[in-house]
């Protein structure tokens, strides 16, 4: 068994091309471009028992080689993913069910009858790969680059394969973030953590594809950066494969969702106050607001407009086509990796950074809660627009931690503010502005908004 520790990037064929040739890939190259053809079969049973326990069994044949794999659940977020994998060497093109025993077979799948693991689908493509090494610091780093094109076939179906895949051999897994930022800078890079496998799954099945990460498991007293650590990590981990299937299918759903994440992620940063000064989140918050102002109007209006949202996936791929997607991404990923917002803070920061999140929270929210003065916009409903930064910001900690808050009616307080949030951004008529008034005063007036004034 090794660990496996990748990044795959969706590439265009006109992507790979120049990634051939790439002045950094050329410099750091020390073995050459090299080819194979991999040729690969996918095994599950015919109730997917495999795929449902993570696990993906394939036959591979490479040149001469036949070779046997098992992926066992792992960790990916952004594309970058971590997992078990187990390989056997085989004489004959044909699954060797004797080697999946107890000492690589996952627990849960401990009563499955191994004989009903059939043939799925393959995944063929053509492999073109280097060993890139230089040195980081004292340390040396080996990565392989793969460029990989080819297709997937399931039945009558098929997906086009297109990626560049960055596997580590040596050294640190921020090597890979590194590697992959730089060549992103110039280039349209797509991180992406659907595998191949997945891809397969999804063709049989296209509802298959899980499009949200975990929930984060939050404690109330977990330290602020911990907190805001794993829920940046989820929103970023879900945008990116928001971005994969609406790509895939553009449905409006999917593209709402990603607008949602990346506005979450924008409200959660800059929340933090002197937890994060702002000279750390500065890069970072002009990446989402350059995002989210070209994509949330566009969202807005097409809510109510069917030709926008016919248009949107054309749009979509315009997007992913420039590198500014992969550069958010893979930057976003390096700064979280590093927890750069906490570098030389010093003083207050620190100590909230290190604060338990129940008793921060309790005070942050309760002190945006006062800033908002809900009353005057009962007698002003037209101004409530000016306030949503500040409803977006309360919104996001309640949408994923109110559960460590010891407080009543945490889930209507956040339906209410949904709505309150959902009227500011409608245009005005005197319809819209009655509605304002009248769900400024039920949220000002309920048990769990009169708690956290109080906090």
């Amino acid at each position: 068994m090794h660990k496996e520790t990748e990044l795959k990037l969706r590439a265009s064929r006109e992507t790979l091309a120049a990634l051939r040739e790439h002045p950094l890939l050329k410099k750091r190259n020390k073995s050459g471009w090299q080819t194979r053809e991999l040729l690969n079969q996918y095994f599950d049973t015919p109730e997917r028992d495999l795929s449902t326990a993570r696990v993906a069994l394939r036959l591979r044949r490479d040149g001469e080689e036949i070779i046997q794999t098992l992926k066992c659940r792992g960790q990916s977020v952004a594309g970058l993913s971590e997992r078990n994998e187990y390989e056997w060497h085989l004489d004959k093109v044909k699954l060797d069910l004797k080697k999946l025993d107890a000492t690589c077979w996952p627990e849960q799948l401990a009563e499955l009858d191994k004989k009903t693991i059939k043939p799925l689908f393959t995944t063929d493509f053509t492999r073109e790969y280097a060993e890139i090494s230089w040195g980081r610091g004292k340390s040396k780093v080996v990565i392989e680059a793969a460029l990989d094109q080819g297709f997937v076939i399931a039945g009558k179906r098929k997906e086009e394969i297109s990626e560049l895949e960055l596997e580590l051999r040596e050294g640190a897994p921020e090597a890979l973030l590194e590697l992959a930022a730089e060549l992103a800078a110039s280039l349209p890079l797509m991180p992406c953590d659907i595998s191949k496998a997945e891809r397969g799954y999804r063709l049989l099945e296209p509802d298959s594809y899980e499009l949200g990460l975990p929930s984060t498991e939050l404690d109330a007293e977990m330290a602020v950066d911990d907190a805001f650590t794993a829920l940046a990590w989820q929103l970023l981990g879900s945008s990116q494969r928001l971005a994969e299937q609406y790509r895939h299918n553009g449905h409006w759903r999917l593209l709402q969702d990603w607008v949602q994440c990346l506005a979450e992620l924008r409200a959660l940063v800059a929340s933090l106050g002197q937890a994060a000064p702002r000279a750390t989140t500065r890069e970072l918050r002009a990446s989402l607001d350059a995002l989210l102002e070209d994509w949330r109007p566009l969202v807005q209006a097409g809510n109510d407009d069917e030709d926008i949202r016919r248009a949107a996936p054309e749009q979509f791929i315009e997007e992913l086509e420039d590198v500014r997607w992969g550069q958010f991404s893979l930057e976003t990923s390096r700064w979280l990796l590093a927890r750069a917002w906490t570098v030389e803070r010093k003083g207050r920061g620190e100590r909230q950074g290190k604060a338990q999140l129940a008793s921060w929270l309790a005070h942050l929210l309760g002190e945006e809660g006062r800033s908002l003065k809900l009353p005057l916009y009962t007698q002003r409903p037209e101004d409530l627009a000016e306030q949503l930064p500040r409803i977006e910001q309360l919104l996001a900690w309640l949408h994923h931690a109110r559960q460590v808050l010891e407080a009543p009616q945490m889930d209507r307080l956040y339906g209410d503010l949904k709505k309150l949030h959902e009227l500011a951004e409608l245009p005005i008529s005197d319809e819209v502005l009655e509605a304002r008034i009248e769900q400024a005063r039920a949220v000002d007036q309920s048990r769990g908004w009169k708690h956290l004034l109080k906090a």
